[in-house]
């Protein structure tokens, strides 16, 4: 089962003025902590609320220091339940992301369509069967042994 998992991160920010500029930084300095390594990872604003509903914006500024809220997005291949690759996710993005706090948001099942759709390719109507010693009077390209010959 193949599985795209979101994790949140605060990412400390410092020496900034405006939420929008902590948001920039802190998905630079993100970006930069998980390349080359996790280059594959997606880095989206995240989305934080007050007690009341009010949407709030993604960074909360103090002294000229932010905690920015980040959703880090990865998709983790061939795993046997769900739990296992939020583990994965969480170590793999923990390990490049010092002291940066982690919760995992969601674990969703990617649907397989490419292997239906492969499946559904290979199958060959009984009528459509063709002859070997046709295909081999219509191939453009000569075989290697006639080449050496010549």
């Amino acid at each position: 089962m193949d599985c795209r998992v979101v994790v949140e991160a605060a990412v400390p920010v410092y020496d900034v003025e405006t939420p929008d500029e902590a948001i920039r930084i802190g998905i630079a300095k993100t970006g930069e902590m998980l390349n080359p390594d996790l280059n594959y990872v997606e880095i989206d604003m995240g989305s934080r609320t007050s007690p009341s509903g009010e949407e709030l914006p993604p960074a909360f500024i103090a002294a000229d220091e932010a905690l920015v809220a980040l959703e880090l997005e990865m998709k983790v291949f061939n795993v046997e339940q769900e739990e296992h690759a939020s583990r994965i996710a969480r170590k793999e993005i923990g390990q490049r992301l010092e002291n940066v706090p982690l919760t995992i948001l969601s674990v969703v099942p990617i649907e397989d369509d490419e292997d239906e759709t492969a499946d559904e390719d290979e199958t060959v109507d009984e009528d459509e069967t063709v002859d070997e010693d046709e295909t081999e009077d219509e191939d453009p390209i000569p075989e290697f042994e006639e080449l050496v010959d010549e």
